[in-house]
């Protein structure tokens, strides 16, 4: 698999979490120090990723969700990737990641995201 492939299926298994409403099925994209940032309404949302995988969890299933890799950037061992959401249990959202291959594997280590109006 190119480095490309290989990230576009790290972003999937965040994508499959999000459809699924399971935590569990997103991990696999991030690595366990991985931290996340953005504001929902004027409240910022931050933290060590566990936020958003309890956050998915009581979310529930997305099923109606639209996913749209915008923009992979790779140099070397670092990459980053633009995520468009539609339809997430009614919200947009775009997320922004950065990833590090580390022993070979694309893990995203930040997301940052934008809660669409």
């Amino acid at each position: 698999m190119s480095n490309k492939e290989m990230i576009e299926a790290t972003i999937q298994y965040y994508i499959d979490g999000a459809i699924s409403g399971k935590g569990d099925d997103m991990k696999p994209a991030f690595h366990e120090d991985a931290t996340i940032f953005g504001y929902i309404g004027e409240d910022l949302f931050a933290g060590p990723i566990q936020k958003l995988f309890d956050w998915n969890d009581e979310n529930g299933a997305a099923t109606e969700l639209q996913a749209k890799i915008a923009n992979i950037d790779i140099e070397g061992t670092v990459a980053t990737v633009r995520l468009e959401l539609d339809n997430w249990t009614g919200h947009k959202f775009t997320d922004m990641f950065t990833l590090l291959n580390t022993d070979g594997k694309w893990k995203v280590m930040n997301k940052v995201f934008h809660l669409h109006g």
